[in-house]
């Protein structure tokens, strides 16, 4: 694609780095076919293609985001499919956030819409303060529907995914078992809303990783990593929360090294990963950031270079795996998940048009819950095709909204392998566990002792 960049516009580090993104498109469409909105709309600006012609004629002439761009551009989910399609490499991922700064620099929104935007990034990434939107959201959820028919299609939205509050309350770190001999050395991403609506997830990743000899760090002063603001454009929040987990981390590495940072949200891992390019701009982090970018490991791609021998119990339990797009398109990590779960004895069933995204996408559900929603109901229409007894998957924004919708049960793919190799049944398969057999000579559930033996606190 052709730019007319003025040697003055491209002394702009947004313009300078969007412009050779732009120019490494070629028209060629094929992004088309794999791009959810697309699909669902049919309009070429809801298609990458668009949204890059959009972002080029907004760059090019030194304009304030107009509500159509606005329009096209919120619509995208970040999905990043069109990357894994695109024969040219474009690396749409990082032109939509330069976008999506802009829009939020110079576009106009409703108020409604910027209510809704200062209230998710000022309550998501604070597990405190989520958790008490959370326990106010299960009080108000009856009256979901007068909500919609007001209009406020988005909190309505938000409201459909608060839990049962007695499913909050007195939630937290589990006992796991001491360790042995140390093998190697990781930090645990907690996150920031998956510790609060599923902490079974991160209990079964320290679980697990004492089992195979795996020093689990615990640091403090770490939180949410910055995914959240930084696909809603709020550039200066990401990097101060991007700055906060590299000050934290950095203090415990720099004392000891360790072998890896491990993240059980895919969403939050692909941001991580990115943190050497979030922070280009800032000489005093520029170094650390990319450190710990080629530190950070899913939780499946780093068990998958561990031999974690015999499961301690057999099911020939359907397991539909569903690839978040963070995970297959973002991370590249396909194969990884599903060759943990058929290892532990699990059948995989592959679910029709599995590089379409679920609708979640961070906090897409809420903001665009109708597209949101026909993305869900699709993806669970193939997911019904193959009949599975549990889905699985690696982002907590794929369980919440998929749970939303069927009664299958949806759970993290480490709470399977979790499970399979010694640990607890997970919340809401005990209806399943006579279909899971003890192998003969295993201890049908290895002994738990307090957390404090495996997390060492920092």
């Amino acid at each position: 694609m052709q730019t007319n960049f003025t040697a003055l516009q491209l002394e702009n580090k947004r313009i300078a780095e969007a412009d050779p993104i732009l120019r490494s498109c070629v028209h060629c469409g094929f992004c088309t076919a794999t791009c959810p909105t697309y699909v669902l709309l049919g309009d070429e600006r809801d298609s990458p293609r668009g949204r890059i012609y959009l972002i080029k004629d907004m760059f090019e002439h030194d304009r304030d985001a107009s509500p159509e761009v606005t329009r096209h551009v919120d619509r995208c989910l970040s999905c990043l499919s069109c990357m894994t399609t695109c024969p040219s490499g474009v690396d749409y991922m990082h032109l939509v956030d330069l976008a999506r700064a802009h829009i939020t620099e110079t576009g106009q929104r409703s108020p409604k819409d910027r209510f809704m935007r200062r209230l998710l990034a000022s309550v998501v990434p604070y597990p405190g303060r989520f958790r008490a939107a959370l326990l106010a959201g299960a009080i108000a959820k009856p009256f979901r529907r007068l909500f919609a028919k007001a209009g406020l299609h988005e909190m309505a939205a938000m409201l459909e995914f608060a839990p049962n509050p007695f499913s909050l309350l007195g939630r937290g770190a589990s006992k796991v078992q001491r360790i042995g001999a140390v093998r190697s050395r990781v930090i645990l991403l907690k996150g920031c809303a998956q510790q609060v609506l599923r902490p079974d997830i991160n209990n079964a990743t320290a679980r697990l990783l004492s089992r195979i000899g795996v020093e689990v760090v615990s640091v403090k002063g770490a939180g949410c990593c910055g995914a959240l603001v930084h696909h809603m454009g709020l550039e200066n929040s990401a990097v101060a929360q991007v700055k906060r987990n590299v000050d934290a981390w950095w203090k415990v590495i720099d004392v000891e090294p360790i072998d890896a940072i491990i993240v059980t949200a895919s969403g939050c891992g692909t941001t991580v990963k990115d943190y050497g390019h979030m922070l280009k701009h800032q000489p005093d982090y520029e170094y650390q950031g990319r450190q710990i970018g080629e530190l950070t490991k899913d939780i499946a791609e780093f068990l998958v270079g561990y031999d974690l021998g015999p499961p301690k119990r057999w099911s020939s339990l359907r397991v539909a795996y569903h690839s978040a797009c963070s995970m297959q398109h973002g991370q590249k990590l396909n194969e990884q998940p599903r060759t943990l779960l058929k290892n532990a004895g699990f059948a995989v069933v592959e679910i029709p048009e599995g590089h379409i995204c679920c609708g979640s996408a961070g906090t897409y559900n809420i903001l665009q819950p109708e597209l949101a929603r026909q993305l869900r109901d699709r993806k669970l229409d193939n997911i019904d095709h193959v009949k599975p007894d549990i889905i699985a998957t690696g982002n907590i924004g794929c369980i919440t909204q998929l749970q939303s919708g069927t009664e299958t049960p949806v759970v993290h793919t480490i709470q399977l392998i979790d499970w399979a190799y010694g640990g607890p049944c997970p919340k809401g398969l005990e209806h399943l566990k006579d279909r899971v057999n003890e192998v003969p000579g295993s201890d049908s559930e290895i002994p738990e002792l307090p957390a404090k033996a495996v997390a060492t606190q920092r």
